[in-house]
């Protein structure tokens, strides 16, 4: 921790990094012969919680620790409100960053953890107090101030660590696999609260993780990353519902991959070249073969099946149908006095033409 520099006030050059639009131009990390990042171009706009998205050695993190100013770009430029950061040092950025450790100083109690970034700023201490105490209220441990970090649970950490990224009220914060040490039930709690904080706060975010429900309930847009490059940037709704390859299509969330093109050749739909169809697993529905066709049948391809396995997940029921040498998952919400099948039961499968994707194979 630098003690000699520290990070308010900001030099005349780095002023006006709170107007926080990020750039990415160009940018490569290679280590050694690998690269890490390739030629990554990426936009982020003012106040927009962007998640990067993608399996381990995708860069993702990478990525991050480049805008962090943690490694430096073996090619190209990282600007932040139109000035380039390439010789701004870490700890000049005047960004709050939250890892998946949490980092917190085990020998400072939660108030003193908070504190500390105020007073490197060399804010008086009846501010600090001020500010400290505000979000101690803000983050619901307003009883947990003279608590140490190894007394606390650990969703009450994250709170921690996510008031400390916050308190010095930087135009950047930046979230490193922030809820990937928290249980689900934890998980899906600290979503909300992270949700609720980037409303209130509206800080430029950017979050890197793996977990795809993370990143659809957080985010404005998703990167999609793969092998150092950008598969695919939208919203959520339309990288689920429209993904452009078959990365995207298995990566975030389940899809049906149709090995064979024979099960869709009834509905007339023109597949492009270079391209398999896909449709998701809630998509599909299911039915007794005896069972009356839906009111819209002409709209739907109709095949049928026989169910190889079920998984009951609570609010859900997943089957897994054989349709010849065809497998496919059909995932139905549960409801009260629904039809259920088991192992070996023949069914009906359908689906609308209209959900039917074509993604680059």
């Amino acid at each position: 921790m630098h003690t000699k520099d520290p990070v308010l006030p900001l030099a005349e050059s780095e002023k006006g990094f709170a107007s926080a639009q990020i750039e990415f131009r160009d940018v490569t990390k290679m280590y050694g012969a690998i690269a890490a990042v390739k030629d990554l171009s990426l936009t982020v706009r003012s106040g927009e919680f962007l998640t990067i998205l993608g399996p381990s050695g995708s860069g993702k993190s990478t990525a991050l620790m480049l805008l962090a100013g943690f490694v430096a770009p073996t090619k190209g430029d990282i600007l932040i409100a139109g000035r380039s950061v390439a010789a701004v040092p870490s700890y000049r950025r005047d960004q709050g960053i939250v890892f998946q450790s949490y980092a917190l100083f085990p020998h400072l109690t939660v108030r003193r953890n908070l504190e500390f970034p105020l007073e490197m700023r060399g804010l008086k201490a009846a501010e600090r107090a001020a500010r400290v105490e505000r979000m101690l209220d803000r983050v619901h441990l307003k009883e947990f101030g003279a608590r140490m970090p190894s007394q606390l649970s650990g969703g009450q950490q994250q709170r921690v660590a996510l008031a400390r990224a916050l308190i010095a009220d930087p135009p950047i914060l930046l979230l490193d696999e922030p809820l990937g040490a928290l249980d689900r039930n934890l998980r899906e709690q600290m979503q909300v609260e992270i949700k609720g904080l980037h409303k209130e706060f509206g800080k430029t975010t950017i979050c890197v993780t793996h977990d795809q429900e993370e990143a659809l309930t957080l985010s404005d847009r998703i990167v999609v990353m793969r092998a150092g490059r950008i598969e695919q940037t939208d919203t959520p709704e339309a990288l689920y519902d429209r993904p452009a390859t078959r990365f995207v299509a298995n990566f975030l969330g389940e899809a049906n991959v149709f090995e064979n093109p024979e099960l869709i050749v009834e509905a007339d739909l023109a597949q492009p070249p270079g391209t398999v169809a896909m449709i998701r697993p809630e998509r599909i529905g299911i039915a007794d073969p005896s069972s009356p066709k839906r009111s819209d049948a002409g709209l739907r391809q109709s095949v049928a099946g026989v169910v190889d396995d079920v998984i009951y997940a609570g609010p859900y029921r997943k089957y897994r149908v054989r349709i010849g040498t065809q497998s496919l998952v059909v995932r139905e919400h549960v409801t009260s006095g629904q039809q259920t099948f088991s192992p070996g039961s023949p069914v009906r499968l359908d689906w609308l033409d209209s959900d039917i994707r074509f993604v680059a194979a």
